[in-house]
């Protein structure tokens, strides 16, 4: 079990898209986290991929509006970005020693520690998916679920591996360029929105790209360095007691490894939803395909949306009040194998 300490202190704060910006020096560096909502609120932890921050990786899903008032109206939001990885990050120098995905875990605790947070619900994305999970396994106690977009569990196989090489080379050597971008969007999303010859790129593409323009390319090597380095997590995964929701879109190239990671994770407590013509990033594609899973999920917490509860919580979550019913795939949708559940696009 791993363990956190207090010292950890707060170096700047300001004002940030209606949250308030935090940098906290960690025992592994400083990291951002811009928070949203009542402090008193129960807190809910998010962590994106490579190369995204929480405007570019959760936008989409704060900005539905059924999602935003599920979750800003039951959680105070913590946004932590990977380090240099928050709007206006200073470029990290290639001399400063790449972290472990172990030590992105524990700056993880050293926030909560920080902000007094003794346990939180976590959302990560992929790469940031990898980084909940291994602190989920790591600080068991402190995290009461998981809801985990297109995540990473395994080491990287040899084919990702060596992409990932590739692409690290073309960081330290030319920067952001068009072909590192061009790898990362298709990492983040389907084809059926990236557009063709005869189809232009969608809008929340062309915006991505546009942010990935704004990126150090030395910041995004570093956190790509250390998820390249990451380790398999398959045994851990038996130890998790919280409850789970993965959601994956059925054309990510992460596929495989969410199914992988559901079936190794006790059933009683995990359900995987997928989510048809879709990509990785499903919190900006289609986050609406989130929703109705997401409530059942939190249901179990004794959360709800504003027009079904008036009351805004208050007291932390206790992960016992929850049904294993609300999990199974006839809660999650219509009738589909025990560990999957498919969104259809159409209404």
């Amino acid at each position: 079990m791993g363990e956190s300490s207090s010292s950890v202190s707060l170096d700047v704060e300001r004002i940030s898209f209606g949250g308030k910006e935090h940098y906290i020096h960690t025992h592994h560096g400083p990291v951002s986290v811009a928070v949203y909502g009542d402090h008193d609120k129960p807190a809910l932890i998010t962590y994106p991929d490579i190369a995204l921050n929480y405007m570019s990786c959760f936008q989409g899903l704060f900005f539905c509006p059924e999602a935003a008032s599920l979750l800003l109206h039951n959680f105070c939001v913590y946004h932590i970005s990977p380090p240099g990885h928050e709007l206006g990050a200073a470029p990290i120098s290639t001399n400063v020693p790449v972290l472990t995905v172990d030590e992105l875990a524990d700056q993880v605790a050293d926030v909560l520690d920080f902000f007094g947070l003794s346990s939180v619900m976590c959302m990560g994305v992929t790469a940031g998916a990898y980084i909940l999970t291994l602190f989920a396994t790591k600080y068991r106690e402190r995290v009461l679920g998981l809801i985990l977009v297109s995540p990473l569990c395994k080491a990287p196989s040899w084919t990702e591996w060596f992409y990932n090489k590739v692409m690290s080379n073309l960081l330290y050597y030319y920067g952001s360029c068009s072909m590192v971008k061009e790898h990362l969007l298709q990492r983040f999303f389907s084809k059926e929105v990236r557009g063709s010859s005869h189809v232009p790129e969608s809008d929340i593409v062309q915006a991505c790209r546009t942010l990935l323009e704004e990126k150090q390319s030395t910041n995004i090597w570093h956190f790509l360095q250390s998820i390249n380095w990451r380790h398999d997590l398959t045994e851990s995964l038996k130890q998790l007691e919280c409850r789970t929701l993965i959601f994956v879109g059925e054309n990510s190239i992460f596929h495989s490894e969410a199914v992988h990671m559901t079936s190794k994770i006790d059933r009683r407590y995990c359900a995987l939803v997928e989510v048809q013509a879709c990509g990785s990033l499903v919190t900006e594609e289609q986050p609406h395909a989130m929703l109705i899973p997401m409530e059942y999920f939190l249901m179990g917490y004794g959360l709800y949306r504003p027009s079904q509860l008036n009351l805004s919580p208050r007291s932390p979550l206790s992960p016992t009040c929850i049904s294993p019913e609300l999990l199974s795939p006839e809660s999650m949708g219509i009738k589909l194998k025990p560990i999957k559940t498919r969104m259809s696009l159409e209404v």
